[in-house]
């Protein structure tokens, strides 16, 4: 019995490690290493993976795109589903236009750091260049916030955030 438990050991480490190997070859990888896949995914779909809309939506200003989705249960008239989905639409195509600027962005700084073909200078502007980026980004996330709140009555606001909140 004591000759088999180092065995049993090795066996269940093995097959433990074999497991975990195979569970990492399954992991998908950003093409670019300073961003995770998730991340890299989410600027390319458009996605607010920074909760850029937090500080509109706390205080009852919804987001455009989660209005269209109750617009049956909050009673929305014609006009307003029209005006807020072309918020919506021009959103979106924010949201992608400079979720592909920041990633360039990061590959440039990325190269720069890996050639190191760095300078203080280079560094300054592209660092700055990011929060630049990210700033349009949040300034057109409150923006479209800003002008679907005054498309909708009280009423609605009050039925959005009680169907939110359920959510």
């Amino acid at each position: 019995m004591k000759k088999l438990l180092p065995i049993f050991i090795l066996i269940l480490l093995y097959n433990k490690a074999n497991a975990q190997t195979q569970a990492d070859s399954t992991i998908k990888h950003s093409p670019l290493k300073t961003l995770s896949y998730e991340n890299y995914n989410a600027l390319l779909n458009g996605d607010d993976i920074y909760g850029m809309s937090l500080a509109a939506e706390l205080n009852h200003y919804p987001s455009p795109e989660k209005v269209l989705k109750y617009k049956k249960e909050m009673n929305l008239g014609p006009g307003q589903i029209t005006k807020i989905s072309a918020i919506a639409k021009e959103l979106h195509r924010k949201k992608l236009e400079m979720g592909s600027v920041i990633i360039a962005n990061e590959k440039t700084i990325d190269s720069l750091f890996r050639t190191n073909r760095l300078d203080n200078g280079s560094l300054i502007f592209y660092s700055n260049r990011y929060g630049l980026y990210q700033g349009e980004l949040r300034n057109a996330i409150l923006q479209a916030c800003f002008a679907t709140r005054y498309l909708l009555s009280q009423q609605q606001v009050d039925k959005y955030e009680a169907l939110h909140k359920g959510n």
